[in-house]
Formats: structure tokens, sequence, C-alpha cells
């Protein structure tokens, strides 16, 4: 009895370990395949990388070698020059950061409320998707046309380049980039901490103010600091608003003078001091933006 139930269990005994070293090889098979298909992934990811970096790290090298040797005390100290004289950029300056200043004080409050409503008040509804469906369009725009819309409504209406038409161009470039990086961020929080909030009787407001908008800080932030990144570099809303100016102005009511347009006009000129001014300019808009980049670190680290 006992020697043909030991008869009959041996080739289901075989047949079960054959199976198991088949499935064991087919494993191995395909963790072998996976791993091949892994490493080419991963080649590739780093090839792409090395191609950026390479790119990245040349148009730095050459921005700050061509850049630091047009830096001078009369390139922050004195006006646009005339061809082969000598002088500065501090008009381009003042008028630079003032627009950009200007802009941003305007459009990012209205970004980040509009994008509060978006991710808060009204996620799914026919408002919020028409919000979506306009700011999406604004943000993918040329920033020329909203150059052009400006310099229809403002420009040619008062018959005036001036500094204001600047700024709302420059503000309607930093409220789209705000909106979306401020909803994406509200969105990233988890709802427990709403709910958290709503369960000691906090009211909507004061869970905004005090949980979500606060646990999306450095997103927010960063998302500032893209717009003010992008239009610190904007030339051609400008040549249609703010135009240039020359001379020193502090009136937002006349042209103003801007470093991208004067990069512009000087690096397409072929005056020598021209274009050494332009690079210095190029310079110091890369330093600004990679400084504030730097600064908003050092801010929001560890107090998220």
């Amino acid at each position: 009895m006992s020697a043909g139930a030991g008869t009959d269990l041996a080739p289901g005994t075989g047949e079960r370990l054959v199976r198991q070293a088949d499935d064991a090889r087919e494993r191995e098979r395909m963790y072998a395949a996976r791993k091949r298909v892994n490493q080419v992934a991963l080649t590739l990811s780093l090839l792409a990388m090395a191609f950026g970096l390479f790119w990245l790290i040349w148009i730095l090298w050459e921005t700050a070698r061509l850049g630091i040797g047009g830096l001078t005390w009369a390139t922050l100290t004195q006006m646009t020059p005339p061809p082969n004289e000598t002088g500065g950029l501090a008009n381009a300056i003042y008028g630079s950061f003032l627009m950009v200043l200007l802009a941003t004080f305007v459009g990012t409050p209205i970004g980040i409320l509009a994008g509060i409503y978006l991710a808060e008040y009204d996620p799914r509804g026919w408002l919020g998707s028409l919000t979506r469906f306009v700011n999406d369009i604004l943000l993918s725009a040329p920033s020329i046309v909203i150059g052009l819309f400006v310099y229809a409504v403002v420009v040619a209406r008062f018959k005036s380049f001036s500094g204001w038409a600047g700024v709302i161009a420059l503000a309607l470039i930093v409220i789209p980039v705000v909106i979306r990086t401020t909803e994406n961020m509200l969105m990233l929080v988890p709802s427990g901490l709403r709910e958290a909030a709503y369960a000691l009787g906090a009211p909507k407001w004061k869970v905004i103010m005090s949980i979500t908008l606060r646990a999306a800080r450095a997103g927010v932030v960063t998302g500032v600091l893209l717009a003010v990144a992008r239009i610190s570099g904007e030339t051609a809303p400008l040549l249609f608003t703010a135009l240039n100016n020359q001379f020193w102005t502090s009136s937002l009511g006349e042209p103003m003078a801007s470093l991208p347009v004067t990069i512009f006009k000087f690096a397409m000129s072929p005056y020598e001091n021209w274009q050494q001014l332009a690079w210095a300019g190029v310079f110091l808009i890369t330093m600004a933006v990679l400084a504030l980049n730097i600064l908003a670190r050092a801010l929001t680290r560890n107090r998220i």
C-alpha cells in the first residue's frame, strides 16, 4: 500500500519541480530583459541630461566670460552711451527693476487669489473650467501677442509709449504663471489636513490661510519666481509698450529704458562698446534671477 502510494506521488512531485524550475528560469529571463531595458533607458536619460547640461554650462560660461569683462563701475552708474563712447546701463537697470517690481506687485496677488479660487472654491464648476481655459490660452500665448494687445488698448489710445504700458504687459505674463503654480501646489496638499482643520471648527478662509496655503508656500513662491524670471528677460512686450529711452527717467508716463530692450538694441549693433554692454546686461539679468532663486530656497527651507 505504501509502495503504491509512493509510486503515485513521485510523478506529480517531479512535474511540480520541473514546473517550478521552468517558472524560475522564466522569471530570470524576464528579470534580465527588464534589467537590459532599464539600463538602456537609464543610459539614454543620462545622455539627455548630459546633452542639456553641456549647452547650459556652455551658455553660462560664455555669459560669464563676456559679461564680466564688460562690468565696470561706469556700467552701473552711467547712462546708455552713443556709439563708440563710454557709458553704462544705469537707466536700463532702473527701468527694468521698476517695471518688473510693479508687474510682480500687481500680478502676484491676482494670480494667487485666482489659484486659491480654482483649487479651493470651484475645482469642477463651469466658471473654474472657463477660467482654466482662458488661463491656459494666456499661458501659451506668445509674449509679442500680449505686447500688441497692450499696444492697441493702452499705447494707441493714449498715443504714447510709457512705463505703465510695460507694467501692464508684464503683469499679464505674470498672472497665468502664478495661477497655474498656485492651483497645482494647493491641489497637492493632502485633503486630510483640510478635514482635520474643519473638524476643529476652523472656517474655510482660516483653513486656506493657515493650513493649505502655508503647506504649499514653497511651491507658490517658486511659481512667483518663475514668473519674475520670465518677465525679467522679456523683450517683445516692452518693444510695443515701454519702447526705450536713452536717458534717465523715473516717470512711468514716458518711454522707459529696460535691460532686455537695451540688450536687443546693443547686441544687433556693429559697435563694440554697445556689444560689450549687451553682454554685461545679459550677465546682470542672469545673476539677478539666480540670486532670487537662491534666496527663495533659503527662505522657504525647513519652513514648510
